[in-house]
């Protein structure tokens, strides 16, 4: 593949070394922290409406105070990813972990009185969420073509970061409020030390010259970076969408108490973060194209069989598992792909704005299954819509994508 212009020529390696494999566990690692202090602010919003903390505030200034993180952190990456082109990821991991503390410790010891305080450290916040952009062009440099998928589906499993969030956030702040954002913020200081002593970019890294604007310009012209987008807002945006929602779906539709909904949602959140890698594996086996397009079958079939509220035990079950897999799968296989159709010096650039389709493709279906319930009394439509959408997914990945990606393939032969 030739460069483009403005870009020196990568020397990709032929075999993944020892040193790829640490550059990769680092990588990881600074994704979930950064994740880690992503998501803070999602267990509490509830904690904080139930007992008066931040005053009387209603269940929309709730959503709100946890959406504007992810906002920020998902369109962020578009200009984060722009920059790890630019000046790579031994500069940009320990960077972002370093200006992620400053609202972590804010929000821990001075903004709690305050919504207002808390939305505009939040903002801030988001700055945690946008790692994601850096890790792919990071890995993606360290590994050879017939390895990246597996290398970034494994980068990728990093989001579990939000897990860590989602499981120790309120005992924590049960025992002590500040306690679990000191404890984010040394998590974030140790990694931004680390990464700063082990991290090096990899040899012949592809860096591009040119103003950052007429960089992300440039991206956001190529199409394929679009056809792309909108892969991973159906995938990773359907991730998120019922990781978010699912307790609630769940408590609706089956009856189900809230720690019984939050056990299930966390068994999908599981299964979908074990198959982000699977996922690119399978794609440096079977082509990314192929593996895209079963996991939106598979998640079409899960949706229609969930919109009929099957049995939740066996058939519910298996539907919304099939579905964490393929989603998790469909995740790993987009930025499988992105690596093989991207110009080196571009993927930074692309993986931006595709992650940030992805972080705000997550936003739209639980606003429209809330909406569609409130107008009809049931979920049905909501996931026939996934069915439909996943099934235009599929004919994109078939078609248009296909033809794009076959074409890249015969250029850099």
């Amino acid at each position: 593949m030739s460069a483009s212009p403005g870009t020196t020529e990568q020397q990709t390696p032929t075999t993944a070394t020892g040193k790829a494999w640490t550059m990769l566990i680092m990588a990881t690692i600074g994704f979930a922290v950064n994740f880690w202090a992503w998501a803070l602010l999602s267990p509490l919003g509830p904690l904080w409406r139930d007992d008066g903390t931040l005053g009387d505030i209603t269940e929309g200034d709730v959503a709100l105070l946890v959406a504007v993180p992810v906002i920020v952190g998902s369109l962020g990456r578009i200009i984060v990813g722009a920059l790890t082109d630019k000046y790579g990821g031994r500069i940009m991991f320990p960077l972002v972990s370093l200006a992620t503390i400053v609202p972590v410790l804010v929000i821990g010891f001075f903004a709690q009185s305050s919504l207002i305080a808390i939305l505009i450290t939040g903002f801030f916040l988001g700055i945690g969420g946008t790692a994601f952009a850096i890790g792919v062009p990071f890995v993606n440099a360290w590994f050879p073509p017939s390895q990246r998928g597996l290398a970034i589906g494994v980068f990728g499993a990093g989001m579990g970061g939000t897990a860590i969030s989602a499981l120790t956030t309120v005992p924590l702040y049960k025992t002590n409020e500040a306690l679990p954002f000191v404890l984010t913020a040394v998590a974030l200081a140790v990694y931004a030390v680390a990464a700063w002593l082990i991290m090096r970019d990899a040899p012949g890294r592809s860096t591009p010259t040119g103003s950052l604007v007429s960089r992300v310009v440039a991206n956001s012209k190529l199409s394929i970076t679009w056809l792309l987008a909108f892969l991973y807002a159906v995938a990773f945006g359907g991730y998120v969408a019922f990781s978010v929602y699912l307790p609630s779906y769940l408590k609706v539709a089956y009856d189900l108490d809230p720690g019984d909904a939050s056990n299930r949602m966390a068994g999908f959140v599981v299964i979908a973060v074990i198959f982000r890698p699977i996922g690119g594996w399978l794609s440096d086996k079977f082509g990314a194209i192929r593996v895209l397009a079963a996991c939106f079958v598979v998640v079409a079939i899960g949706a229609t069989i969930a919109s009929r509220t099957p049995i939740l035990e066996h058939v519910g079950t298996a539907a919304f598992l099939g579905m964490a897999a393929a989603l998790g799968a469909g995740s790993g296989a987009t930025f499988a792909l992105i690596a093989k159709v991207t110009e080196p010096g571009r993927v930074g650039g692309v993986t931006g704005i595709v992650g940030a389709c992805g972080g705000l493709g997550g936003f739209l279906p639980p606003l429209l299954m809330g909406y569609i319930y409130g107008r009809t009394g049931s979920y049905d439509l909501g996931l026939l819509l996934l069915a439909i959408t996943a099934l235009v997914a599929l004919a994109l990945t078939l078609t248009v994508i296909k033809r794009k990606a076959d074409e890249q393939a015969a250029a850099a032969a």
